[in-house]
């Protein structure tokens, strides 16, 4: 049986793997943070002709596809930007992996006025492989990875339970 990986878990695999455990273990804290809600809050009031929030097999959920065969993932800034990136990645390869070829993506950035194009090259999906290795490997450990202070943990919803 396939293990179910969801791009949430790859943004998590970029941005802290401390989160991704916490995460992957159903651990949530991110219901009533306030970064959080407002990138809800933006991903809502944005793009608001497109259709959005298009779930694949409850693995991956895309913001928005539009006609020419683009995919759009709505970002509230570039703080993760690497994070997001790979989040996009994912979705292109596991789409490739089930016969939709021919994608493009983009990151949108709607209060910065800007986007990014993302595309998966044979590195990339090397590299998503190794990562999706990883996670299926995290699943089983039965201790969060050690804590690591950064500059985006006082902004994490996980931060309190990091700290204490």
């Amino acid at each position: 049986m396939e293990e179910r990986i969801t791009g949430v878990m790859v943004y998590y695999y970029f941005v802290c793997r401390r989160k991704l455990w916490y995460f992957i273990h159903e651990i949530n804290m991110e219901n009533e943070n306030e970064n959080v809600m407002l990138g809800k809050l933006l991903d809502e009031n944005s793009y608001r002709r497109d259709d959005k929030h298009i779930n694949i097999d409850n693995v991956i959920n895309v913001d928005f596809i539009r006609e020419q065969k683009e995919l759009h993932e709505i970002k509230k800034s570039r703080a993760m930007e690497e994070a997001g990136i790979w989040q996009v990645k994912y979705y292109l390869y596991y789409l490739k992996q089930r016969g939709v070829n021919g994608l493009k993506a983009k990151i949108d950035y709607p209060l910065l006025k800007k986007n990014l194009v993302v595309e998966l090259t044979e590195e990339d999906r090397e590299q998503l492989e190794k990562v999706i290795r990883d996670i299926i490997a995290m699943k089983a450990q039965t201790k969060p990875p050690r804590f690591t202070s950064r500059k985006i943990c006082e902004k994490c919803a996980y931060y309190d339970l990091c700290v204490i």
